[in-house]
């Protein structure tokens, strides 16, 4: 069913949206309503518990706090960008933590704009083709990526987009990627 995003491709399934304060509102909330709409749950898991702000002031509570959450649990994960969300998680060892087992467990994983910082601290995209933002293009390089301008790229389970304008492709790819389940070259 590729390239065709039905209602019922992810029932059953549950997905992480891993943020804190400063994401790019957009960058939550179409993916989360994309992933919802195909059927799955979707939880917001953060560093600290409550609600997060994102930079144009959308709020949305906290359901996990990523000390706490079980990668276990879910069957992918979504990063959305934003510099102050981006910049703060990749700081915190939870959430690097928690990022890299999804690789480790090689569950899909898709990533946009500057969430693919914390990629680059879980050191995960070595050998990887991946896009981002382009301010990001020489510190993906730098951790051993292939860093590609391009609206949407799938490497082996890892979606990663450049921009907001990016999210309707981000998002199919993101929702294909996660109906087709584990990705054995998902990996670090």
């Amino acid at each position: 069913m590729k390239g065709h995003i039905m209602a019922e491709d992810l029932i059953g399934k549950t997905v992480a949206f891993l943020l804190t304060n400063g994401y790019e509102d957009s960058e939550l909330t179409a993916p989360w309503g994309a992933v919802t709409d195909a059927g799955a749950r979707a939880v917001l898991v953060a560093p600290e518990p409550g609600t997060v702000e994102g930079k144009k002031g959308h709020s949305q509570a906290v359901d996990q706090v990523v000390a706490e959450a079980d990668t276990d649990a879910f069957d992918g994960l979504v990063l959305p960008g934003g510099v102050v969300n981006a910049d703060h998680l990749r700081m915190d060892a939870d959430a690097v933590a928690f990022a890299r087992r999804f690789f480790e467990e090689h569950k899909p994983v898709g990533v946009i704009c500057h969430g693919a910082w914390i990629l680059v601290e879980a050191d995960v995209v070595r050998d990887r083709e991946i896009t981002s933002y382009p301010s990001l293009r020489t510190d993906l390089r730098n951790a051993g990526a292939n860093w590609v301008d391009e609206e949407v790229v799938v490497d082996n389970g890892l979606v990663s987009s450049r921009t907001p304008d990016d999210l309707p492709a981000f998002c199919a790819k993101v929702i294909e990627e996660i109906a087709e389940g584990e990705h054995p070259l998902q990996t670090v």
